[in-house]
């Protein structure tokens, strides 16, 4: 992937980047591993707004992504890689040799008409899904399971891996994008390779109108708001905050703050906190 930049003929275009999409070979989804998407504009099911500054946006349809790499044993041949709405990585469309048609994430340097291959017993080359104990120290995994059969949970954005790193009975060590250490079962699968689009951390938007298209919505500053509207508002002309701290629109402690309960179950898991 490259990134295309513009000259700056208008607002929009002068610090704007797009990728080029160069790796793209079809630009039309696989009929039957697509589904409709309702945009809950950040409302949970009682209607209520639970994450602000989300609603509109383009229409989307969701592409089903095979995260389990469950069909074991039986190859299956890469033929297409496609954009993905939902996520900032691309996806790899996979014929099965039985005749099923399955989407994965798109790991770096696979190309088209590569054949992958999911089983304790595959080989190790990018594309392929095994069970951690099978798979060499220092090598890149994405797409990794933290309970062994529920399909892959973190390492799924563009451009990341994790690092296995020890092997120790039951568990093996993942050194994590976040830097985090943690240890996990051995059974849970992981797919080789580091997650392809790596350059999409490095996309500028360039303007609103652009995170509009993308279904978020303005960030207005609580320092700007009214008392009865955020901790932060009020006061004459342009104020502080007024506080000893930063604080959310509930009250709460923000910016920097911990958060994390100190007895969630998985606290046991990590050997070493994220920075």
């Amino acid at each position: 992937m490259a990134i295309r930049l513009y000259r700056a003929y208008t607002p929009g275009t002068r610090n704007r980047t797009v990728s080029t999409f160069t790796e793209i070979t079809n630009s039309n989804p696989e009929k039957s591993l697509i589904t409709k998407k309702q945009n809950r504009k950040g409302h949970n099911n009682q209607g209520k707004i639970t994450c602000r500054h989300r609603g509109g946006g383009h229409k989307k349809k969701y592409r089903l992504i095979d995260f389990k790499r469950n069909k074991n044993g039986i190859r299956a041949r890469v033929a297409s890689v496609e954009y993905d709405p939902n996520r900032n990585a691309r996806i790899a469309l996979l014929h099965y040799i039985d005749g099923e048609k399955k989407y994965i994430l798109h790991p770096r340097s696979l190309s088209i008409g590569s054949h992958v291959l999911s089983g304790p017993g595959s080989p190790i080359e990018v594309g392929n899904a095994l069970p951690l104990e099978n798979i060499p120290l220092g090598t890149a995994v994405h797409n990794v399971e933290l309970t062994p059969g529920k399909g892959g949970q973190i390492v799924r954005a563009a451009g990341t891996y994790a690092q296995i790193v020890a092997r120790d009975g039951k568990y093996v060590t993942l050194k994590l994008p976040s830097s985090e250490v943690r240890i996990m079962r051995k059974e849970c699968y992981a797919s080789i390779g580091q997650v392809g689009n790596i350059d999409a951390s490095n996309v500028t938007i360039g303007k609103a109108g652009r995170n509009r298209w993308l279904g978020k919505k303005p960030t207005v500053r609580g320092v700007v708001m009214n008392p009865v509207d955020h901790p932060h508002g009020g006061g004459e002309g342009r104020s502080p905050i007024g506080k000893t701290h930063p604080v959310t629109p509930w009250g709460k402690p923000a910016l920097g703050v911990k958060t994390r309960n100190s007895k969630k179950y998985s606290n046991r898991y990590i050997l070493r906190r994220r920075k």
